[in-house]
């Protein structure tokens, strides 16, 4: 029998996952988590054999609850199929990567190939993975681009990463730059949409 642990905020989407999961013969789902912030504690507490990870959950996201279990069986299945997703999952030792709108079978199919070692990843998602090409962001970039994305101000940032606001400044216009955007609100909606950050 294969233990999953489920992760996913949308209460209703866990629960049909869970369900649907029930019903094949070797998967049994032995926790289910609606924050990212539960779900280290609950592989602590339940040791699944294989993980499945939503992306965006309150507390920490995904990709971060990812880079903190190495050398675990995980599976992303997101609503936000961005090839830098697919990048970040692969680089944090995730070995899954398929759409919600995956069907049931995919998803099982998914969990057993992980089980066994291999990996699962959606061709289209690869391939446009593929074709993106990497970020061109720093570390540094990102975190600026990020913290502004989610509306805090230039102080805000420079006080959170331990920088001065001239040095978040030239960060966000480095991205802008790079991103060939005119502005910050365009570089925050192109790197959102590559998945960059």
């Amino acid at each position: 029998m294969i233990r999953v642990l489920l992760a996913d905020d949308q209460h209703l989407i866990r629960e049909a996952l869970a369900m649907m999961l029930e019903f094949e013969e070797d998967l049994t789902v032995v926790a289910q988590c609606g924050r990212g912030d539960d779900v280290i504690p609950a592989v602590t507490a339940h040791d699944p054999d294989v993980i499945v990870l939503d992306i965006e959950m309150p507390g920490l996201d995904g990709l971060t609850v990812a880079e903190r279990l190495p050398g675990r069986a995980m599976l992303i299945l997101s609503t936000f199929a961005r090839p830098g997703y697919l990048r970040r999952a692969i680089a944090a030792g995730v070995r899954g990567f398929i759409p919600k709108d995956a069907s049931s079978a995919e998803l099982a199919e998914a969990i057993r190939r992980i089980h066994a070692g291999g990996r699962y990843l959606d061709p289209e998602l690869a391939a446009s993975a593929m074709m993106a090409g990497e970020s061109p962001l720093t570390d540094r970039e990102r975190d600026t681009l990020s913290l502004a994305a989610s509306g805090a101000s230039v102080a805000d940032i420079a006080t959170r990463l331990h920088l001065t606001e001239g040095t978040v400044r030239n960060y966000l216009s480095n991205a802008m730059t790079k991103l060939g955007a005119p502005n910050r609100l365009t570089a925050i909606h192109q790197a959102q949409r590559m998945g960059w950050i």
